[in-house]
């Protein structure tokens, strides 16, 4: 895979149509931000040849028509905006609200994420249902969020052997991130609740409810309330 160095980027090239530009090392909120905020600028500028923007932790993968532009165009540009950079251009983020039953059949590994940190249940729930999670990026499955934010506490190795299908709406732990599975999968992260949300809907105007640089604000419910929202939900 080709690579190259900017002035102030790292680029790599991604097959024979794509370009990954990294801005940074690590989960952090000002790369991401950063990340965030050339995308919207590609975006405004609708730069030829561009297919696809993927903004991810720290990077972004573009998508390309090697007909119409080239890695090193791409780059370019993209030192160019790094010169006037503005924050503010990228998207604003709105915050998503996700209704959670924890624990109980929803929550299997909420009992060990407890006992890993030394708490509560219920000291679990709070501290999990507290932040407002930045959505760092969205992918392994449609509209599955990687979230930063969590509480040290809360910090939970994977499974040791990762279940063959992890119902569609756990909400799970993995290591220092938490996210949601919006379609059932197989996956290797501790659940600890669910959502009664159709996180993924293809048949929708909008076929998710939140995108990367959004935030995601967990609350709690219990199984009454779990219950009467799924219902609403078929409707």
């Amino acid at each position: 895979m080709g690579k190259g160095r900017g002035k102030k980027i790292i680029w790599h090239l991604a097959g024979d149509t794509g370009i990954i530009v990294e801005f940074g090392q690590g989960i952090d909120p000002d790369v991401n931000a950063k990340v965030r905020a050339v995308a919207a600028a590609i975006k405004k500028n609708t730069l030829q040849g561009v297919i696809e923007i993927i903004p991810t932790y720290r990077a972004l993968l573009l998508i390309y028509d090697p007909l119409i532009t080239l890695p090193e165009k791409l780059v370019r540009f993209i030192e160019q905006v790094e010169t006037t950079l503005d924050y503010e251009t990228a998207e604003p983020f709105k915050v998503v609200e996700i209704p959670v039953c924890y624990g109980g059949p929803f929550g299997p590994d909420i009992e060990t994420v407890a006992e890993i940190a030394g708490i509560g249940v219920e000291e679990v729930i709070r501290l999990h249902s507290k932040p407002e999670y930045l959505i760092y990026m969205v992918g392994f499955t449609p509209g599955f969020p990687f979230l930063g934010g969590l509480d040290e506490k809360l910090f939970t190795p994977r499974l040791k052997t990762p279940r063959m299908a992890v119902p569609e709406g756990s909400v799970g732990i993995a290591n220092n991130q938490t996210g949601m599975y919006p379609v059932t999968s197989p996956g290797g992260w501790q659940i600890i609740g669910r959502t009664p949300l159709t996180l993924f809907a293809p048949q929708r105007e909008n076929p998710f409810l939140y995108q990367a640089g959004d935030k995601i604000k967990f609350i709690p419910i219990s199984r009454q309330e779990y219950t009467r929202l799924k219902e609403k939900e078929a409707d």
